[in-house]
């Protein structure tokens, strides 16, 4: 790969109200476009349904968009995020594989309430539910707005840290699609899948070795080196794995809401001039107004 123009300020990552965010689709277009987005794509969580509304609202504001999606997958006994971007939303294989991702979150989510009304928090599930737009993405931040809600915590990442992580009395694990299928499945509708904020998962060297090989194996092409939660050391770490796996390079804030996002859409830095961008191999991919 040969570097290309880098200083497209893309936005490739974020969240609607359709799986864990707070704002509808067309509200999430319209502040892309207000903060100088230049290229958008929507990644609700094991999602698809939020695409049409997004595209048809971006395209209204003359906002350049892909398609996308973040696939929940176990890797190592860790839950690892796989970002689909430029696919065919309507893909039938994509769209089974991302239903049957999402059917065991509801058993997960009661028995997340269960544990956490064995550590006095009771109503937990009640309570999360109404964060929940899609019943079938009710998820752990929908449960940390509702412990913030109710007093127990100040913010959602107090939340997390005393109760929702590996150890403490609210988690409980799941068992997600495999690597193989979510990359299998965006390949397959067209797309280009992507390794989601690897800074986030820690591993061991080796874990994290393994895990960009083997998604390489099954046909990965990108890593997001610039996101919201990596840090400055993290996004010259990951664009250093980038070019020695052979991949492009994305770049997306992860943003989820107004209230609780540290990274506003479009407000990231410039993705390293020695890059590819993710963007290139999707350019017949990008949807334009006509």
């Amino acid at each position: 790969m040969t570097p290309s123009r880098t200083r497209i300020n893309a936005d490739l990552h974020c969240h609607s109200a359709v799986s864990d965010g707070t704002l509808e689709p067309e509200a999430l277009a319209a502040r892309a476009k207000a903060n100088g987005v230049e290229l958008w794509a929507l990644t609700d969580h094991d999602e698809v349904g939020g695409q049409h509304r997004a595209i048809a609202a971006a395209l209204d504001l003359q906002l350049p968009c892909l398609t996308g999606a973040e696939i929940s997958v176990t890797f190592a006994g860790t839950t690892v995020h796989i970002v689909g971007l430029g696919f065919d939303a309507d893909d039938p294989a994509l769209v089974a594989g991302l239903a049957a991702t999402r059917g065991g979150r509801r058993q997960r989510a009661m028995d997340m309430s269960h544990a956490l009304a064995e550590a006095g928090i009771a109503g937990a599930y009640e309570g999360a539910a109404k964060y929940a737009g899609n019943p079938e993405l009710i998820s752990r931040t929908h449960f940390a707005r509702f412990l913030v809600e109710s007093g127990g915590c100040t913010d959602t990442y107090e939340v997390f840290r005393r109760f929702l992580v590996e150890g403490k009395p609210g988690y409980v694990p799941h068992r997600w699609a495999s690597l193989r299928d979510a990359v299998t499945w965006i390949r397959r509708a067209g797309g280009i899948a992507v390794i989601a904020h690897p800074g986030r998962y820690k591993f061991t060297a080796n874990e994290e070795y393994a895990l960009f090989t083997e998604f390489k194996a099954h046909g990965g092409e990108a890593v997001e080196v610039v996101t919201g939660s990596h840090t400055a050391a993290e996004f010259v770490k990951y664009a250093d794995m980038a070019l020695e796996f052979d991949l492009f390079a994305s770049r997306g804030a992860d943003f989820h809401s107004p209230e609780e996002s540290r990274t506003d859409l479009g407000t990231l830095p410039d993705l390293p001039t020695r890059l590819t961008p993710v963007w290139e191999p999707l350019q017949d991919r990008i949807q334009l107004a006509s």
